[in-house]
């Protein structure tokens, strides 16, 4: 019996209603499969078999003349051993089918499994080319920006002008800055060459002034003299 839920034609989940609980299902699989019966009312197959097994047995044990029907038991065991055999060739078969049913289905978990692996590999495959497009994505974009921005920039004519007067100003400022090199250092050297002529004119002075000292000492002194002279022939003309 089936077990689980019914779905109605609406998508509605529906309760099914069993006749039997799922642990008395349980209970007559199982006995079905030992006694082999297909049905849960009735004599059981094998019990049926072993009765005409045993009736069988009991007429051929008989000292009577009972050829007759003991051949009637016989074909009678016979039939009934044939009816049991077909359930067992019939679960044989079931077997069978559900041994090759086995097998692919574990070929199948197979497949399904490499088919899983190979979708993993897939998807890192498609994660690097993702990174990959990722970057050259943002390789793209940092080209484009530096293109526009190339392209922001005056003409390489105007700019080829631009650099020429740079050049040309640059060139002069070098000659201005040469020519105020040139001045600088020729008024280094005039300015040392005044500062030489300073000290020569003021060692010049402090001569002359020694010099000038000196001749108004001896000037003083020799006057000095001149006037103790005069003063003792003042004396002298006296006393005569």
């Amino acid at each position: 019996m089936l077990k689980g839920r019914k779905v109605s034609g609406r998508g509605e989940a529906v309760t099914a209603n069993y006749a039997f609980s799922p642990l008395d299902d349980d209970i007559i699989i199982k006995h079905r499969l030992l006694t082999r019966t297909t049905t849960t009312r009735g004599e059981p197959p094998l019990k049926k078999l072993q009765k005409k097994f045993t009736s069988f047995v009991v007429e051929v044990e008989k000292d009577t003349d009972n050829y007759g029907d003991c051949e009637k038991l016989a074909k009678a065991f016979l039939q009934e051993m044939s009816t049991f055999e077909i359930p067992l060739l019939k679960s044989k078969a079931v077997v069978d089918a559900n041994v090759r049913e086995k097998e692919n289905f574990n070929e199948l978990k197979d497949d399904i499994n490499r088919q899983i692996v190979q979708a993993q590999a897939d998807i890192e495959d498609l994660k690097r080319l993702l990174e990959e497009s990722k970057i050259e994505r943002q390789h793209k974009e940092e080209c484009e920006a530096i293109r526009k921005l190339i392209a922001a920039q005056p003409p390489r004519s105007e700019t080829q002008k631009m650099i020429t007067e740079l050049e040309k100003e640059i060139a002069a400022l070098d000659a201005e800055n040469i020519a105020g090199s040139r001045m600088l250092e020729l008024r280094k050297k005039q300015f040392a060459l005044l500062l030489h002529v300073v000290d020569e004119l003021q060692n010049t002075i402090e001569e002359e002034q020694k010099s000038l000292v000196e001749e108004m000492r001896l000037a003083t002194e020799e006057l000095k003299n001149g006037i103790e002279d005069a003063s003792g022939g003042s004396d002298a003309m006296a006393v005569d």
